[in-house]
């Protein structure tokens, strides 16, 4: 028996088929080939296709069927994740009125923060735990205003893993981690958020029947079945926006766990266990996949613009020519924790959340013509990243959360020992990595949504270990005096 687990992004779906008794993916492919076309008609925008999600998830899942051999009786279950926040309007056919809005456009950032100024900012992140902001809610609102003869003709909205659903179930329907997500959950009271929906002037009828993220949300429709080469009626189980789920594939559940990425972008995702907020908005705070009303579970994310985007800079304008990221990794490793007193602040990669949206820039502080080299700025460079993930993780833990592991996918830059090394030790806690990615996490997610795990640790008992990386404590005081030197260095340019 499998299950299925798809993965819709913003540059590509990936599909993997997970063989339920051993946990392990037995394919797994991912359309287009190349990036996934976005459109922007205006500056800050940014839209896509939902058919075109739809298009790439037939693509990869009969490909996996067919590479795999598994006959579609034998796919028990099917999971998704997607990338989170952007906006699907329907009409009562179930017609998609226009592309849909997406995560990166910034339309919507006024109407987000008109919001929070008029309704305040205690009420907003009290109630929502952030600023109605760039979110979906505040989209919506956009449409309202720039396309009324459309936004007349709406029936349902929808988030991309929605659309999804509906398409493999013909049943409209979202969650309340999804929900969380667009800023139209009341932690409070734990409900859609009226106040929010008042404000906006948005009818609650707009909203689709709640459902929770694990249990049977609609099965396979005869005409999503024949497309995607799956059985008529296989139950769709599971569904969570790209980071909490990122955080599922991760194991990430519990109070105190951290799920970190570092691709071109860095997340510092965690969980915590009670209902708070920062009240400099520096995080984003969702509904955790497994968040319910008896059991609280936010996941608390951080996003640092300035990441691996940093590194590949420095590849290309500061290493030798023909260096390789793992010759860079070693001339980093050349020089000492703190690169002989130079750091990079690395917020290179416009406005930062931590930094309450402010753009700064990336700089290079400290430098002397007499002593740093290239491999110098290659580990003040990645120090940096490191420095910014540790400053996101204190706001989380003057939020509540005691973090003492953090977990991440063997990939991108923690395929670094050094990068991995300087986290582990300046944070104190020890990361484990593993092989997984979203799509196989969802896939699993849809054995907890079955019963056909009787819980998460029955799900993950066959998550793929890597390897374990403990704090230097022998270095502790050299990574501390770097971090606090960044730290009054970048106050210094705020």
């Amino acid at each position: 028996m499998y299950t299925l687990g798809v993965d819709v992004g913003s540059s590509s779906v990936k599909a993997s088929l997970v063989d339920i008794e051993t946990g392990k993916c037995v394919a797994s492919t991912f359309f287009p080939k190349t990036e996934a076309k976005i459109t922007a008609v205006q500056p800050g925008w940014a839209e896509q296709e939902p058919e075109m999600w739809w298009e790439n998830l037939k693509l990869s899942v009969n490909q996996v069927m067919k590479e795999s051999g598994v006959v579609p009786a034998e796919v028990k279950a099917v999971g998704i994740s997607y990338q989170m926040h952007g906006l699907v309007c329907i009409d009562k056919d179930k017609n998609v009125l226009r592309p849909s809005i997406i995560w990166c456009d910034s339309r919507a950032v006024p109407y987000g923060e008109k919001a929070f100024n008029e309704l305040g900012s205690e009420k907003c992140l009290s109630n929502l735990l952030n600023s109605p902001g760039n979110f979906t809610a505040s989209k919506l609102a956009w449409v309202k205003e720039n396309e009324p003869a459309l936004y007349e003709k709406i029936y349902k909205i929808m988030l991309p893993g929605d659309y999804i659903a509906m398409k493999m179930t013909g049943e409209i329907t979202t969650t309340a981690s999804g929900l969380s997500e667009g800023m139209m959950w009341n932690f409070k009271e734990n409900k859609v958020a009226k106040f929010l929906l008042d404000y906006y002037g948005f009818d609650e009828s707009l909203i689709p029947t709640i459902v929770p993220t694990f249990s049977n949300q609609g099965t396979m429709t005869a005409k999503a079945a024949a497309e995607l080469g799956l059985k008529e009626g296989t139950p769709v189980t599971y569904r969570g926006g790209d980071q909490p789920n990122n955080a599922l594939s991760l194991n990430v559940l519990n109070p105190g766990e951290i799920a970190a990425t570092a691709g071109t972008s860095g997340v510092v995702y965690g969980v915590l266990g009670e209902v708070n907020y920062d009240k400099l908005s520096r995080v984003n705070t969702f509904a955790h996949v497994n968040h319910t009303d008896e059991q609280t579970r936010l996941g608390v994310l951080l996003c640092i613009n300035g990441t691996g985007i940093l590194n590949a800079w420095m590849k290309r304008n500061v290493a030798p020519e023909g260096c390789s990221y793992s010759d860079m990794n070693a001339l980093a490793d050349s020089v000492p924790i703190g690169s002989n007193g130079l750091s990079i602040i690395p917020f290179g990669n416009g406005a930062e959340r931590i930094l309450q949206n402010r753009e700064i820039g990336c700089s290079v502080q400290g430098i002397n013509f007499n002593i740093h080299r290239k491999e110098h700025l290659l580990r003040a460079a990645q120090e940096g990243i490191v420095f910014s993930f540790k400053q996101g993780i204190e706001i989380m833990e003057a939020m509540g959360m005691k973090i003492t592991n953090i977990h991440a996918g063997y990939a991108n830059m923690f395929l670094n020992p050094m990068f991995r090394s300087t986290l582990a030790s300046i944070t104190g806690a020890t990361i484990d990595l593993y092989d997984t990615d979203g799509s196989v996490g969802a896939a699993k997610g849809a054995g907890i949504g079955a019963g056909i795990y009787k819980d998460s640790a029955e799900a993950f008992s066959t998550l793929e270990h890597i390897l374990t990386v403990e704090p230097d404590v022998n270095n502790k005081s050299a990574y501390e005096a770097a971090y606090d030197l960044w730290k009054t260095r970048l106050s210094k340019v705020m």
